[in-house]
């Protein structure tokens, strides 16, 4: 590997400030060889998209950088497989469709209000101690 300065080889992980990364660069940046993030490409079509340029060479957006660092702690961190990781990957994304702020309920006020007042009267225990 070479160590080009500001292309995030000092900081495994970290993604420069650019638009378009080139492979070499996601490989650097994720720590993956070529072959594995173009195979991760194959697999997760929908997370990992790269545009192509004139010269048919794939440029990678930060977010499918993003999404192959995610990828990679599920598959190498977390013990999933890829159908497993394919599975809660579309299940996450499902939960964030539905995710709309929800109306707290009378009962839920009121459970927040007793927790709240139960937490100010612990908190002025240790103040005075």
């Amino acid at each position: 590997m070479n160590n080009k300065v500001g292309m995030g080889t000092e900081h495994p992980g970290v993604i420069p400030d650019k638009k378009y990364f080139k492979i070499g660069e996601v490989c650097e940046i994720t720590g993956l060889k070529q072959h594995v993030v173009r195979y991760w490409e194959s697999e997760f079509k929908k997370l990992i998209r790269p545009q192509r340029a004139s010269s048919k060479q794939r440029l990678y957006r930060r977010v499918d950088v993003e999404n192959i660092l995610r990828i990679k702690k599920l598959l190498k961190d977390d013990g999933f497989t890829i159908p497993g990781a394919k599975k809660f990957l579309s299940r996450e994304k499902g939960q964030e469709k539905v995710t709309t702020p929800v109306k707290k309920t009378d009962d839920q006020k009121s459970f927040l209000a007793g927790l709240k007042s139960e937490l100010v009267a612990v908190q002025k225990m240790l103040e005075s101690d």
